[in-house]
């Protein structure tokens, strides 16, 4: 692989939620340490296969000590920390990617910005680019999860990750 490429995987097995936090919490600690800007992170999977408690564990890894609740029906919840501001958005319910246009969705992409989109296809066209997608799938009563780098810094963060 070339120094160009940023084609990079890596597969976990997480065994249970406690595990799922703490991916997410490895990935906060990355964006904090190594990474010093925000990402923009696609998550894929079922009702119930994760998305949700991976961002949780990251949100908690950025700083916030409150409760992380999934934005099913707000669209997103922002979490303003310190020095960064995070981003979670559901867009399940989205009957119309231009909806997006109407909340301002640009405005949410910036350096010090991190956003978790989940149902990322519902917002096909108006969305930031991904650094990284996390692919998330049941395996028994354990989460299989994938991460995909379609960025250099998906690609350094993932490097960190497995390493």
């Amino acid at each position: 692989m070339s120094e160009n490429d940023i084609n990079h995987s890596c597969t976990f097995q997480l065994p249970n939620e406690e595990a799922t936090v703490a991916m997410g919490n490895r990935i906060a600690s990355i964006v904090k340490g190594e990474l010093t800007q925000g990402i923009v992170v696609y998550l894929n999977g079922d009702l119930g296969a994760g998305k949700t408690t991976i961002t949780r564990g990251f949100v908690q890894g950025m700083g916030h000590n409150g409760h992380v609740k999934s934005p099913t029906y707000t669209l997103v919840e922002p979490y303003d920390l310190d020095d960064w501001r995070v981003y979670h958005f559901d867009l399940y319910r989205l009957g119309d990617p231009e909806e997006l246009e109407f909340m301002g969705i640009r405005d949410y992409f910036n350096d010090n910005c991190c956003c978790f989109i989940e149902w990322p296809e519902k917002g096909f066209g108006l969305l930031a680019n991904a650094d990284i997608t996390i692919n998330m799938a049941y395996q028994g009563e354990q989460r299989e999860v994938e991460l995909q780098a379609h960025s250099a810094l998906g690609k350094k963060l993932l490097i960190a990750l497995d390493a």
